[in-house]
């Protein structure tokens, strides 16, 4: 004799729905969407400039420095990341 469906399905559902409930608070988003960097400092000479940033919250560096090119297009741009060493607790 076969079982009718809605028998199967619906303590499957209750399952699904209890373990969304149970998972949700757990889940979080892997996604860094808005870095704070903070400027430190920019200097210039001639055709090159440079930038230094600092972002707090992971103690990154990021140094970047336009670079003249032969073509008359835009410099190209090239960054340097660094990771500072943060203090003893």
């Amino acid at each position: 004799m076969k079982r009718p469906l809605s028998r199967i399905a619906v303590p499957l559902a209750i399952a699904a729905v209890a373990s969304v409930a149970v998972c949700a608070p757990m889940a979080k988003s892997q996604v860094m969407a808005a870095p704070s960097y903070q400027a430190i400092g920019v200097a210039s000479t001639g055709n090159s400039s440079m930038v230094w940033l600092h972002e707090p919250s992971s103690g990154r560096l990021v140094a970047c420095q336009s670079a003249a090119t032969q073509a008359s297009g835009p410099s190209a741009i090239q960054c340097q990341v660094a990771k500072l060493p943060y203090p003893a607790p």
